[in-house]
């Protein structure tokens, strides 16, 4: 693809720097500085999160969602047969 290019003085000043000490030409130069350009904005793939599956102690019916709810009443049951006035 032919384009025009309109370089900053110090990237200019590189480049040449490169042709001189490189013997390359301006077009491989160019080149070879844009792809280790693009080449560092890459991001790698990411690996998929893999969940490990695991037995549990809790049986079939019993919601590990609601064992603070549980603990609660258990609390409050206990509370009440501490507090219970004796006749």
């Amino acid at each position: 693809m032919r384009t025009t290019l309109t370089l900053d003085p110090d990237v200019a000043v590189r480049i040449r720097a490169e042709i001189k000490s490189g013997k390359t030409s301006l077009k491989k130069a160019i080149n070879d500085a844009l792809r280790r350009g693009l080449q560092t904005t890459q991001t790698p793939r990411a690996r998929p999160y893999r969940v490990k599956p695991c037995s549990s102690a809790f049986l079939p019916g019993i919601d590990p969602g609601k064992l603070n709810q549980w603990a609660d009443e258990l609390e409050s049951m206990e509370f009440l047969h501490k507090h219970k006035r004796k006749p």
